[in-house]
């Protein structure tokens, strides 16, 4: 081989190792920089790891920090919790699951007193054990085991109710426990021995304001009758010696006399339902009841001083409304007599006017009543309104200081209304009247889908006579709503001017001029065989007139819508049937009937007295009977037409004597009126349901004895009423 070729060769070789080198060093630098890459990424985990450990280092010294903050709170509110247990007066104490005292408080512990295995452990058990055995607690009759038998059944209740227990020393513990989640509970031993004997105490005190009250109640119902009894002599008395030949001094002296007695017993009224109220003793009565009837009723009892003012009083009754319903009668008659007799006591002329309207629903068979009185009097001032129905509240002025009460009436109305579940309102005008309405919601007691009575067939024109225009616009109301075409009139002479094809004649009886029986008398002179109904206030001074029997009937104002059509019903029918001749002569003979029938059951000789005083010119056969057996026997002999019931009478009281009567009746139900003193035990609805059919309050008066003796006049008895001078006695 040559130099060159070995030179050569060498060159090669030293070339490859220089490129080998040369590999060997890139893959050296590139495992070093892989490497370099790996160890940043360890340093950077290294450094990573140690800021968590850090952290962590740092976040356990924070919670250990927090933890004991926690540890020292809870140790305070734990200490606190305790001191505040130690401190109160009631027993505290924890038991476990199983029913061992984890913990109690000094007045817990204190029951056991002197009993060293009472503590932490014990279990409740033993505790009633211990309760019975040392005589702690006071079982009364009940076996020791029982007694513990039962309250370790309440004791392992979910539940467990609170029991009362008496220790021996005559003070009172309320257990109170509770069980938590775990089943640990918690009891709590109240003292409540001041609390018992407090109610102890109130017990007592009720019982003797009870018998307070009963007192009061007896006292206040004895005190009714006894103020009452007399008070019947007083005011009958004063009210006949009115009816004699008195000088105008002497007459003064009388009037003074009754309106005094009359005035003194509406405050005794007053006073007696303000107590009831006041007490809470008054309770409501509902009962089917005729609300037409019921207001008529009290028109009744108030007409006669109406009239003696010269006071007009008129009902305007929704023709369509409803008049039966359910309620209690008396409640709803004393708000009427209290709103219509305050309306005719404040007005001095013009009139005084119940208007009954409402709205029935027949899906609820219920009816929205709503009643207006309204006066023509003195008014209320506007600033007074809002007081009218306050307790002892009146109006004070120059004008009704002559108007005497107590101030209760309204306010008892008010509290009577609503008890009722009712409503009451006032609108006044000073000087010029005033209105006071209340609502009433009432269940009906009648078909609402029957429509009012018709007039009849032949009745197509009317003719309407009344001095008053508010009597006539009333009555052409109510007659054209019953579809009559009405000619009105304000006198009879000039009724005699309008006759043409009238059908029927209402007339007034009370008119200056030509009254009503001159009006119908000079008809009949004429010719004229049209009915005519009389209407007057007062129908005892018109039907001892013989004149009367020219007309077709006589009805007392204000009229019921019943009465009137059932009169003008009569009337015509009558008309139709009789020939002309007879139609004007038709009186019956009275020699064919018998005289009225009247008992009267009264064991007060005065009241006996004032009766028949009252009585004594009417042609009529009275007797009295002393008491109830006595009223028993008269009505067996005597068979009666209408009876005057006393209410309180030795041997047989009225209510007594009143059943045995209705026991005896055989076909025929004789009209029994109640007579009573009484205002608290004799309450009217205790009264009617003994059987008697009326109620009239003592003292007597003479204007209702006789509506009674007129209402119920049989038609085979003579006219009790005698005939009386008419220009004298007016209407």
């Amino acid at each position: 081989m040559t130099l060159a070729s070995k030179l050569a060769e060498e060159r090669r070789a030293r070339l490859a190792a220089e490129r080998l080198l040369e590999l060997k060093q890139a893959e050296l630098f590139a495992a070093n920089r892989k490497l370099g890459k790996h160890a940043e990424k360890l340093s950077n985990e290294i450094v990573e790891t140690r800021a968590e450990v850090n952290s962590v280092r740092t976040e356990n010294q924070k919670v250990k920090s927090d933890l004991q903050v926690a540890n020292e709170k809870i140790e305070i509110a734990e200490r606190r919790l305790w001191l505040s247990i130690e401190a109160i007066q009631d027993g505290f104490a924890f038991f476990d699951a199983d029913n061992r005292m984890i913990a109690a408080n000094p007045s817990y512990l204190s029951v056991f007193d002197g009993l060293e295995e009472v503590t932490q452990g014990i279990t409740y058990a033993r505790l009633l054990q211990l309760l019975t055995d040392e005589g702690i607690v006071h079982i009364g009759d009940v076996a020791s085991a029982d007694w513990r038998k039962a309250m370790l059944d309440r004791w392992h209740r979910p539940t467990p109710p609170p029991v009362v227990l008496q220790l021996w020393n005559g003070q009172y513990i309320k257990l109170i426990d509770q069980r938590g989640h775990g089943g640990d509970i918690v009891s709590l031993a109240h003292n409540i021995t001041d609390t018992v004997r407090y109610e102890a105490k109130l017990k007592k005190e009720q019982k003797r304001a009870e018998a307070a009250s009963r007192a009061k109640s007896a006292f206040l119902a004895n005190m009714s009758h006894e103020i009452r009894t007399p008070m019947n002599g007083v005011v009958g008395m004063a009210d006949l010696l009115l009816d004699t030949g008195l000088s105008e001094e002497q007459r003064l002296f009388a009037s003074t006399i009754k309106n005094s007695g009359e005035a003194l017993l509406s405050i005794i009224n007053d006073v007696l339902d303000y107590s009831k109220i006041e007490a809470e003793k008054l309770a409501l009565r509902p009962e089917p009841f005729d609300l037409e009837r019921c207001i008529h009723e009290v028109m009744t009892l108030l007409q006669p001083s109406a009239r003696e003012k010269g006071v007009t009083l008129i009902v305007d009754y929704d023709l369509f409304l409803p008049t039966l319903f359910v309620g209690d009668p008396g409640r709803i008659r004393q708000v009427l007599t209290n709103l219509i007799g305050n309306a005719v006591k404040f007005t001095s002329s013009g009139h005084v006017m119940v208007r009954v309207v409402g709205e029935p629903h027949e899906s609820t068979g219920k009816c929205e009543v709503h009643i207006a009185v309204e006066d023509t009097g003195i008014g209320i001032p506007e600033d007074k309104i809002g007081h009218i129905f306050g307790e002892f509240n009146q109006v004070e002025d120059d004008r009704n200081r002559a108007f005497e009460g107590t101030g209760l009436g309204l306010a008892i109305t008010n509290r009577l209304i609503n008890l009722m579940h009712g409503t009451i309102w006032v609108d006044s005008v000073e000087g010029k009247g005033s209105t006071f309405g209340f609502q009433l919601t009432l269940p009906v007691e009648e078909d609402l889908s029957l429509s009012p009575p018709a007039l009849p067939d032949s009745v197509r024109k009317i003719l309407v006579v009344d001095d008053r225009a508010i009597n006539r616009s009333l009555l052409e109301k109510q007659m054209e709503q019953m579809g009559a075409s009405v000619v009105v009139c304000a006198s009879g002479r000039e009724a005699l001017e309008n006759l043409k094809d009238i059908d029927l004649i209402l007339t007034d009886y009370g008119m200056p001029d030509m009254d009503g029986l001159e009006l119908t008398e000079a008809l009949r002179a004429q010719g004229s065989d049209v009915p005519v109904v009389l209407l007057s206030s007062d129908p005892a001074v018109v039907q001892g007139d013989p004149s009367l029997g020219q007309s077709q009937g006589l009805l007392k104002k204000p009229v019921s819508r019943r009465d009137l059509f059932h009169k003008i019903a009569e009337a015509t029918r009558v008309q139709d049937v009789l020939p002309v001749k007879d139609k004007i002569h038709s009186v019956v003979d009275a020699s064919t009937l018998r005289q009225m029938r009247i008992l009267a059951a009264e064991d007060n000789k005065t009241n006996q007295l004032v009766l028949g005083k009252l009585l004594k010119n009417l042609n009529i056969e009275l007797r009295f009977a002393n008491n109830g057996f006595e009223a028993v026997e008269a009505y067996s002999d005597m068979r009666p037409d209408l009876i005057f019931m006393d209410i309180s009478m030795p041997k047989m009281d009225g209510k007594e004597a009143t059943r045995r009567i209705r026991a005896l009746e055989n076909g025929t139900t004789v009209p029994i009126v109640a007579l009573t003193a009484h205002a608290v035990d004799g309450d009217e609805e205790g009264i009617l349901s003994a059987g008697l059919d009326h109620y009239l309050t003592k003292p007597l008066r003479k204007g209702a004895i006789m509506d009674m003796i007129s209402r119920h006049q049989p038609k085979i008895a003579q006219n009790p009423f005698p005939p009386t001078d008419l220009k004298q006695s007016g209407t």
